[in-house]
């Protein structure tokens, strides 16, 4: 079957952009090889995994369907502590680290995405500042619950209490997996950074596959027009659903892959701020742009480590870099002397050429 001249052009996008995550895996392994990683950068792999993760996903919602949401972390902590519980609910029965990692991923996407169900039906009746209340709001609600909930593995299997761990009667052989407010102690650390890129590539597959489907350009009609959408036949609640659903699925992931990369979790790291930091991966990279947010993502979180070096300076530079790259994003003056500079250093192409183009 011979493939369009546009087909074309996606695939060579996608190649491309499955191909920068491949190399910067290959890249990051020499160097760790050749013993010039630090042991702060090399401790940031995973979490820069999970972010880029969770950056794509959020893309899905914000950049293809056009809806703001801000309640991403919550999707995050659901996965995060449910695949925490299965990791360790499976301990004595797998032992293989691996499968207990694929158990971890796949419930924390199965839980995170049945909550996408049940918030996105009445959630996406409303759009723009409202829909971004309801998200902020549902975020915050599953931060609260799982800091009054306590979680335990006795010899009558898998034991839940909101009031406090010693109603749980575990006895003397019990397990406590989840503490309340001191969240999960004792996480085996399954995560790797091989992990982390399968689950970036896995991501990528699905959302890169999904935009260009018929449901892609369904979901991209519904956010162009609404009106327009609903004349010719698209259901607009499913659509949005479906989008809002994967969303939810793949963070669910991301946050089971970074809660079982530390041996302690809790609760308030998946609060508004982490919402609000992957929305400024999503912005800075580009609203839409896929491969804009994988860059956005890995580069913003090892940036602060990399700015250690300035100490005091070091959040100031920080945000400097931020509005500057923000400002070089959203200005279309910068935008077209930044591609004017790249033609005439790639090809040599005359001034008058490149203003042509």
């Amino acid at each position: 079957m011979k493939l369009t001249k546009t087909g074309q052009k996606r695939l060579v996008s996608n190649s491309i952009t499955y191909g920068m995550v491949v190399l910067a895996f290959i890249l990051v392994q020499i160097v760790d090889s050749t013993g010039h990683l630090t042991s702060s950068l090399r401790g940031q792999l995973v979490p820069i995994c999970a972010y880029i993760v969770m950056a794509v996903s959020l893309n899905l919602t914000v950049g293809v369907l056009g809806e703001l949401s801000l309640g991403h972390a919550g999707f995050m902590s659901l996965g995060a502590f449910s695949g925490v519980i299965v990791s360790l609910g499976l301990r004595d029965m797998v032992g293989a680290g691996p499968l207990r990692l694929l158990a971890a991923l796949l419930v924390g996407a199965v839980i995170a995405g049945l909550f996408g169900f049940v918030v996105g039906v009445p959630a996406l009746r409303l759009r723009g500042d409202y829909l971004a209340i309801v998200t902020l709001a549902f975020g915050e609600i599953i931060k609260n619950v799982i800091n009054t909930i306590y979680v335990g593995i006795g010899p009558d299997g898998l034991r839940v209490s909101m009031s406090d761990q010693a109603s749980l009667g575990l006895g003397e052989t019990g397990t406590v997996i989840l503490r309340g407010p001191m969240g999960a102690v004792g996480v085996d650390k399954l995560a790797s950074f091989g992990a982390g890129i399968i689950l970036v590539l896995i991501t990528l597959f699905i959302v890169l596959n999904l935009v260009h489907s018929r449901s892609g350009r369904a979901i991209m009609a519904v956010r162009d027009n609404r009106i327009a959408a609903e004349s010719v036949g698209i259901s607009i609640t499913r659509y949005k659903l479906t989008a809002f659903i994967i969303s939810a699925a793949l963070a669910g992931a991301a946050g089971a892959l970074y809660a079982l990369n530390y041996s302690t979790v809790v609760a308030r790291k998946f609060d508004f701020n982490t919402s609000i930091l992957v929305l400024v991966f999503v912005v800075l990279g580009g609203i839409g742009n896929i491969r804009g947010s994988i860059i956005a993502a890995a580069v913003l979180t090892v940036l602060p480590e990399m700015l250690r070096a300035f100490n005091d300076y070091r959040m100031l530079a920080y945000a400097i870099i931020l509005i500057l790259v923000m400002l070089t994003s959203n200005n279309d003056r910068l935008k077209q002397l930044r591609w004017r500079f790249i033609a005439r250093f790639r090809r040599g192409t005359p001034q008058q050429e490149v203003d042509h183009e």
